[in-house]
Parts: structure tokens; sequence; C-alpha cells
């Protein structure tokens, strides 16, 4: 069973979506479940992991009410207000879900201590009582209070959204490398190999541009916590959806095929407990 671990859909509203920017026009129309499905059936994946775009409640219930008429999306990463005083009748509320397994908000727009902020690391604080977990998306500069984060909650389960976004375009591993490996020493954290086409050249990008930041979370977390993630629609700026999976079905290969069944299923049902899957199949 092979589950896409990141992937997202959207009505495409110019005032919503405003980060999707002129050079980003090849994205600039609707991604639904429809178009999905074609991708699914033409590269052999069971299963999804769709993730919230916007920072609304609205989103996360758009998001529950597509999962909801489709099997193959077997779990939703949504929005709420970490930060609210009535965090916890919102999650309480959110519980009656049974696709919705976390959530995620657009950190790396913030401030790189928005994550240790009081009020929302009492949110964070939250999650864990309710069954939820947390995807971590960030810019390597934010390195240092996911580390923090983490450490402050050990039994609150995170994911890294897009391996923290290397400078992959530019050749840059450092500081990012070394962040990733302290990160990493926190067992509860776990990682998403995604996103890497975007962050390298979109138009010259190779394989050989991908790999060693790919060694470096190998090595830093191990096959037993990575997930394979398309990041499809957006991958699209830069590949196909198979041009993205064969990037890593290659590198696994050659590196990890042992662990192929974990880092394209087996983890993303592991880290977020899913309930249900694809086809009526046993998680």
């Amino acid at each position: 069973m092979i589950i896409d671990s990141h992937q997202h859909f959207w009505r495409y509203d110019a005032a919503r979506h405003g980060w999707i920017t002129e050079a980003m026009s090849a994205i600039r129309r609707d991604f639904m479940p429809e178009q999905f499905e074609r991708e699914c059936v033409a590269n052999g994946v069971d299963g999804s992991i769709v993730v919230q775009v916007d920072q609304s409640e609205e989103e996360t219930h758009f998001l529950l009410e597509l999962a909801e008429r489709d099997d193959r999306v077997v779990g939703v990463v949504g929005w709420v207000d970490l930060r609210a005083a009535g965090v916890e009748e919102r999650l309480q509320f959110f519980t009656q879900s049974k696709k919705l397994c976390g959530f995620r908000h657009i950190a790396q727009v913030e401030a790189d201590d928005f994550l240790v902020d009081r009020d929302f690391a009492h949110g964070i604080s939250r999650l864990r009582a309710f069954g939820f977990a947390y995807d971590i998306l960030i810019y390597p500069r934010q390195l240092q209070a996911a580390i923090e984060l983490a450490s402050r909650f050990p039994e609150q389960r995170f994911v890294v959204d897009h391996m923290a976004k290397p400078l992959i375009k530019d050749g840059c591993r450092e500081p990012w490398a070394s962040y990733m490996r302290t990160l990493a020493q926190n067992a509860n954290v776990f990682c998403k190999v995604s996103g890497l086409v975007t962050e390298a050249d979109w138009i010259h990008w190779k394989t050989e541009d991908i790999h060693p930041y790919l060694d470096i979370v190998f090595e830093a977390f191990g096959p037993e916590r990575l997930m394979f993630g398309s990041d499809w629609p957006v991958c699209l700026l830069a590949a196909s959806y198979r041009q993205v999976k064969e990037v890593i079905e290659h590198y696994v290969g050659a590196h990890a095929a042992t662990h192929k069944y974990d880092i394209f299923g087996g983890n993303a049902i592991r880290f977020y407990g899913l309930k249900a899957a694809p086809h009526g199949l046993a998680a």
C-alpha cells in the first residue's frame, strides 16, 4: 500500500491563495480529488493525507468534506487557532471527525521564534490529549525554535514538512544539516521527504542536486521516521507527480530498499494513527 503523506486540494481564489504568486501561475486553478485520482491511478498510489493551505477552520471543514466523499483520502491535516483561549473546546469539537489526524500552521511566514510563543506552545500542549499530531512547516532559519518545541513536548507527535525547506537551489547545506541532526535526536519527530523539487531550480534541477539532502535526513532520522510526500499540486511547478515519486523511489531502492513499505506508507499510518485505509483495507 502506498500512501502519499502530503498533498493539497483547493478551489483557487485570488484573495485566499495570495501565496500563489505570478511566478506560480501554473497552479492558479482548481485542484480537486478528480485530478488527484488520475495521478494516483497512474502512479500506483492507494491513498493520501491532504494538508491545509489556508489559515481558517473553513479550510479544515472543506478538506474534511472532500475526505468524507473520497476513500483515497485517509487523513486530513487541518488548521485551528492554537493560540486561541478556547482551543480545547475546538480540539474537542474536531475529535468528531474520524479522518482529522492533525493540524498545521503556516509557521514559515511567522517570526523565527513563533513555534515557542507562549500562546502557541499552550495550544501545542493540548494536542496530545485529543490524539492529534502536528505538522511543522518552517524554513531552515526557524529550526532552532523547532528543536526547542520538540524538546519541550517530548510526548507530542511532530513531523517536519518538506525537510524544513533546505536551500537546494543554492547548494547550501549548513546550518540546515546540523540543525536537522539535532532535531532528529528527538524521537517524537518524524520528517516528510517532500517538497524538494520546488526548493531546487524549477527548470534545471537534477536528482544529483537532491541526493545530498536526502543523505542527511536518512542518516539523521533513519528510514523508520521518514515518509514520502508529493506536495501535489505545488510540485507541478518543477516536476510531474511521476518524477517526484521516482526521485524518492530510486533513492530508497539504492539506500533503504528493505524500508520501502515504511517510507511509502507504513510510517504515515503509524505516525498519524490512521483509523481508515483506502479501499477498505485494514490499516
